[in-house]
């Protein structure tokens, strides 16, 4: 996966709690084997509704979300935070997230950030009234402000989480950094142990 940088744009406010993983992409959407190709469905029940966030053209490829607790709870599906990801998103700020859905976001580059309520409610509030006004997610330094510099506020994270995605590795990512290990450990096992062959 690609090494998370600082991420500056508009921020979509998605003022709703309780955001389960089935509203964030349906279960019919499901049937692709592939990683890609399901922004275009996130939200689709919702986005019938014209008043809608995500209808708003002014949101349209912002990076950033701020939503209400408990985000992507519900179901364990990979799927929502790869609809997510699709739609272009890179941070996601909340209150609270299910902690499923947290760690399959880390595991594919997106970055989750638990801010107070009260700082949610204002970054909300904020976009709501100004759709052009952008944030600044720095995980290097752990912290969410406004463009301006006006307001800023520090979040934490796991450390081996905030290590994985500054240097974007992923699971296979971190297998690979001990590819020499394994190789040698390949060359060197017992010849008594099983072992394939290639058919003759």
């Amino acid at each position: 996966m690609e090494k998370f940088q600082t991420v500056k744009g508009r921020a979509i406010p998605m003022n709703r709690a309780d955001v389960d993983t089935d509203q964030i992409i349906s279960k019919e959407f499901l049937k692709r084997i592939e990683r890609t190709g399901f922004g275009p469905f996130a939200f689709d029940e919702w986005k019938k509704d014209p008043d809608f966030v995500l209808n708003n053209a002014a949101f349209k490829g912002a990076p950033v979300m701020v939503t209400g607790p408990n985000f992507g709870c519900g179901s364990s599906r990979e799927h929502a935070p790869w609809a997510l990801e699709d739609m272009g998103l890179k941070a996601i700020i909340a209150p609270s997230f299910a902690d499923i859905f947290r760690n399959n976001s880390a595991k594919i580059g997106l970055l989750t950030v638990v801010l107070p309520q009260e700082d949610c409610d204002y970054l909300i509030s904020r976009s709501e009234e100004l759709p052009s006004a952008e944030v600044v997610v720095d995980l290097a330094t752990q912290t969410v402000s406004t463009a301006d510099g006006s307001w800023s506020r520090r979040f934490e994270i796991d450390p081996f989480v905030k290590h994985c995605l500054l240097n974007g590795l992923d699971d296979i990512g971190l297998t690979l950094l001990e590819a020499e290990k394994i190789t040698s450990f390949e060359q060197t096992r017992s010849g008594l142990l099983p072992a394939t062959a290639a058919l003759v």
